[in-house]
């Protein structure tokens, strides 16, 4: 079990107000958790930039009509597969599909699979949600 430890900051009142409102349209229900929030993505983005092993998700939007589109994300995802660790495909309607693609490993090589797949012509919107395995957590 970990150690609670409590320590005073201080801000300026405008900046506190500010936050304040933030965390409040974000439903914290405290200054605590919204930091201890900002903390760990701030240790998350550490992580990716440091090229220490990471987790994330690439999702794509794409026309399933478009011709050998779907031929050239799978190529893709062959040729760069040691970072997945999972796929879903979902039909969101009769021409559009949602990809998503959980990935483990190292930044550099999830990043090069993201770029790759956002790339390919016909794919309407690519993101890639940097996380973390949790490990320094």
């Amino acid at each position: 079990m970990t150690q609670l430890v409590r320590f005073g900051i201080s801000l300026d009142k405008d900046l506190l107000g500010k936050f304040d409102r933030r965390i409040s349209n974000k439903n914290y229900t405290n200054r605590s958790e919204a930091i201890r929030d900002l903390l760990r993505h701030e240790l998350v983005q550490k992580e990716w930039k440091e090229g220490s092993e990471i987790a994330g998700a690439i999702t794509l939007i794409y026309d399933h009509h478009k011709r050998e589109l779907v031929n050239k994300l799978m190529d893709i995802q062959h040729d760069l597969g040691g970072v997945i660790i999972s796929s879903q495909h979902i039909h969101l309607d009769h021409d559009n599909c949602l990809e998503i693609i959980a990935v483990k490993g190292s930044p550099k090589e999830v990043q090069k699979l993201a770029d790759n797949l956002k790339s390919v012509k016909g794919v309407k919107h690519g993101t890639l949600s940097m996380s973390t395995t949790g490990k320094d957590i």
